[in-house]
């Protein structure tokens, strides 16, 4: 009987040994920012001992206090959801497993601590050209250039000026004539375009426009701008 007993035990052991699953995450570790739906794919694959019942295993992904369904492939080793988010640089992210072993729910959250999922501000206009045909205008000439920022709910523009391309006579003397328009600071909710106002005294002009923020991860940018003819 007590061996009876010992091989029941054994075999018990052997049972629940054998009913584990595995998830892996398989999400990257970033994504470009979009502003317009705010959607990133959380994905993951699972891999199940044979006395896990596929229909029996679900995965959330688990983003603070959301819980967002994952959807399985067809034979239950890959999985995919979306998650919605606007307006910050990234998210925390887990991934709860769960399955049913023999009459109880085990479940699984993992890593232990939240995984950071970053959001990188895409990059703004590194060129904008403007035409300068006909007459001067009163004021000059006038061009726009748009910004736009996604990763942070309010940026502001805090200062803007121009730079020579270069250290040439030629290339100070084109800069000089382009003047910024702008009253600073300007301020740009997230997903907005906001426009740096140029202008030229003379139809032919170039330098880099440099614009300063508040952002801590775009606190400058440069824009090269040209006013030309047609």
């Amino acid at each position: 009987m007590r061996t009876l007993n010992r091989l029941t035990g054994v075999l018990l052991a052997l049972a629940l040994a054998a009913c584990d699953v595995q998830v892996r995450d398989t999400t990257p570790a970033e994504f470009p920012a979009n502003h317009d739906i705010g959607l990133y794919e959380v994905s993951a694959t699972v891999t199940r001992d044979l006395l896990v019942t596929p229909g029996s295993v679900f995965v959330f992904a688990v983003v603070g206090k959301q819980r967002i369904e994952l959807t399985p492939s067809g034979d239950g080793s890959h999985w995919h959801g979306f998650y919605s988010v606007r307006c910050q640089g990234g998210f925390p992210l887990q991934l709860l497993v769960g399955w049913k072993q023999l009459f109880e729910l085990n479940q699984r959250l993992q890593p232990p601590q939240p995984r950071q999922i970053r959001l990188i501000e895409p990059a703004p206009v590194r060129t904008a050209r403007f035409d300068s045909t006909g007459p001067a205008p009163k004021g000059g000439w006038q061009g726009a250039v748009h910004y736009r920022f996604v990763t942070v709910p309010a940026v502001e523009i805090t200062a803007a000026h121009i730079e020579p391309l270069g250290s040439s006579p030629e290339d100070i003397a084109a800069a000089r004539s382009i003047s910024v328009l702008t009253a600073l600071p300007l301020a740009a909710r997230c997903g907005d375009l906001v426009d740096v106002r140029l202008a030229s005294a003379t139809p032919r002009a170039r330098g880099t426009l440099v614009i300063e923020t508040d952002d801590p991860a775009l606190r400058q940018w440069k824009t090269q701008v040209e006013f030309s003819p047609k």
